[in-house]
């Protein structure tokens, strides 16, 4: 799953990263993601012989679980680490890509609203580094909604490349492995 807020005005922010990468991903393997009824446009893929479903909630960020928990029932996901979630993080410098297997929210708002709909924060995350808005944190929701300057753009396009081989790796070869290669 690919966090993000829906709509053209927020495509391409940095809040969008998550919602870029399962872009990315449905092109790379010839998927093309459609409305649901789930509340997410969907699309189920190969990557070698596994299958992958794909999703951007379009719910706005702060209300991801309201989709996601529908998602996880529709795809038989029981086991919540196989739940991938790929989002922005403002405590990572702009370019990171980091893979975190449960743990705490970082005052994430998607992630606490997915939480609260799966009773469970045990789900993985592929983190994308956006960096710390100029003028601290009470400026975030400027940062993460405003366009990025071509500079930053350039530079969350290839992490955002980067987290979509982290998903394939995580779906490949395991957490663990995934952890070793992009944590490093």
């Amino acid at each position: 799953m690919g966090l993000g807020n829906p709509g053209p005005e927020y495509a391409h922010t940095r809040h969008n990263a998550g919602a870029d990468t399962v872009e990315l991903l449905a092109g790379r393997h010839g998927g093309r993601l459609k409305r649901s009824k789930e509340h997410a446009v969907v699309a189920e893929v190969r990557v070698d012989t596994r299958r992958l479903a794909l999703a951007f909630p379009q719910t706005y960020m702060n209300d991801s679980g309201r989709s996601v928990a529908p998602l996880v029932r529709r795809f038989g996901i029981v086991d919540l680490a196989r739940l991938v979630i790929v989002h922005d993080e403002l405590d990572l410098p702009l370019g990171t890509v980091r893979v975190k297997s449960g743990g705490g929210l970082a005052g994430h708002n998607g992630l606490r609203s997915i939480k609260a709909h799966l009773h469970s924060d045990a789900f993985t995350r592929v983190r994308i580094g956006i960096g710390k808005p100029p003028g601290g944190k009470e400026r975030g929701v400027d940062h993460v909604l405003k366009t990025p300057s071509k500079r930053d753009r350039t530079e969350l396009d290839v992490s955002i490349e980067v987290a979509a081989d982290a998903v394939e790796c995580i779906l490949v070869d395991g957490v663990d492995a995934a952890q070793n290669r992009f944590n490093g």
